[in-house]
């Protein structure tokens, strides 16, 4: 995915003073050179751009150059770093979401960027499986699900937008062979792409029409140890091995591979015995789901875990975390947390994200206020198969939809996105918690309970 440091680079521009004044004049599109000038300025940064107008080649990029390089001396790193990062085009575009935010809406904590870093989009509800868990109850595809022809139109939409990166999910994604056009479309205009997928379709054949389309991250689900728990989550016999040889396929081809699995009480105690298996692997991360109780999973209310459970096991995914063989992530926001409070003693702090592992010595600390927890309507969002927009793929909240709404205007003026950015209007401890900044509780858990997305999250112990 995108690099995490170009979220955490604005804890340096804080610092310097507020750049929105200037900037808000920089976010536009240059109709001249076809692209936001932002971007256009980085390309000169990065001297991959030699022509351009006069606006973008001598207004915008000097100014451009001397916060990069204000910003780099005040985050202490030096600019040849900050080069080389650019030159990639999907961390480009993340950095450039960075500024656009600066510009929209000052630097707050935690940071909002100017368009989502991750847009998570729900391809299709047809699935392959019955998961006992799943949040969108998929099986069958949505009566008015997109075509080939507006879900091209969608990725175009982002990809002006300066979306820098989609994730594919469903259902399961891969049912629908259309999505091979829509993720080369997306290659050309420079945005990263990602699949959730069950791997039941995870062929060597596949994999390598995948990788050649560009997809960069493989997000694969394990939800056991072994056939008898994982295809008992999945409710299909034989699922188990066809997921091992999909992981073994991918990882072959040289993809990146993340195992994600849905903890709940059924597999709580062979959490270990699946990260395990993927040391043997050698996956590149491992992603332990916070279960939502909506969807299909609605009905499961039973399997989720007790605030106690769930801190238990953040706290032996934290362990897993601080071997450094196997990055160990979760999507529970009390994981930052629970870093922050078990590492005082460590001089480098490593703070977990939703995205990745941030290394923060010293008084680098106080940047994962900016990254902060939950990233619902923040960080991210969710388009889901008919091209309704949400905060997040497991908090159903209609915001509007892709193929009739400005979506920019919705990402800057929508009421629910504006409440869920601000963490100090959360309702009970959840709003006064000094953790509130680098957690914030899960949005979706609050919501599926309580029918509330700025409820306190049942599932922290802080919460009991």
């Amino acid at each position: 995915m995108p690099d995490i440091e170009a979220i955490s680079y604005i804890g340096g521009l804080s610092r310097l003073g507020n750049f929105k004044f200037i900037l808000k004049y920089l976010t536009g599109r240059c109709l001249k050179d076809k692209e936001k000038r932002i971007e256009v300025a980085l390309q000169f940064y990065t001297n991959i751009r030699s022509n351009a107008c006069f606006t973008c080649r001598h207004l915008v990029y000097p100014i451009i150059n001397k916060i990069i390089e204000r910003g780099a001396k005040g985050f202490g790193v030096s600019e040849w770093k900050i080069r080389r990062k650019i030159k990639d085009p999907y961390w480009r575009r993340g950095f450039a979401c960075v500024l656009m935010g600066i510009a929209k809406y000052g630097v707050q904590r935690p940071f909002t960027p100017g368009a989502p870093f991750l847009t998570v989009w729900d391809y299709t509800y047809a699935c392959n499986l019955k998961c006992k868990h799943c949040y969108s109850n998929a099986g069958k595809p949505l009566k008015n699900e997109m075509g080939r022809k507006e879900a091209l139109r969608v990725v175009s939409i982002l990809g002006d937008f300066g979306i820098p990166s989609i994730a594919f999910s469903g259902g399961e994604p891969l049912v629908r062979n259309d999505i091979f056009d829509v993720l080369k479309l997306c290659r050309e205009y420079g945005i990263f792409t990602a699949i959730a997928t069950n791997g039941t379709t995870l062929t060597r054949e596949n994999v390598e029409k995948l990788k050649n389309s560009g997809v960069g991250y493989l997000q694969i689900s394990l939800d056991g140890a072994n056939s008898k728990t994982h295809d008992g989550f999945r409710g299909v016999n034989g699922v188990f091995n066809r997921v091992i040889d999909g992981i073994k396929n991918a990882l072959e081809s040289g993809m990146f591979v993340e195992v994600a699995t849905t903890v709940t009480k059924l597999n709580i105690y062979e959490v270990s015995d699946i990260i395990d298996l993927c040391r043997r692997l050698k996956v590149n991360w491992f992603m332990a789901y916070n279960f939502i109780p909506t969807g299909r999973g609605g009905g499961e209310i039973d399997l989720d875990l007790s605030p106690s459970e769930r801190e238990k096991l953040l706290k032996s995914l934290w362990i897993e975390a601080l071997k450094g063989d196997l990055t160990v992530l979760t999507t529970a926001p009390q994981f930052a947390r629970i870093a922050l409070v078990n590492s005082k003693n460590i001089g480098e702090t490593i703070v977990p994200t939703h995205f990745y592992s941030m290394k923060l010595p010293g008084r680098l600390i106080e940047l994962s206020e900016f990254v902060g927890g939950c990233g619902a309507g923040r960080n991210y969002c969710a388009i889901e198969p008919d091209g309704v927009i949400q905060p997040c793929v497991f908090l159903p909240v209609r915001v509007g939809n892709i193929l009739t709404d400005d979506f920019e205007c919705l990402w800057d003026n929508s009421e629910v996105f504006i409440k869920l950015r601000n963490k100090d209007l959360l309702k009970g401890n959840c709003g006064v918690c000094k953790y509130r900044y680098v957690c914030g509780g899960c949005r979706a858990r609050a919501y599926a309970y309580f029918n509330d997305y700025m409820a306190p999250d049942p599932g922290c112990i802080y919460n009991a």
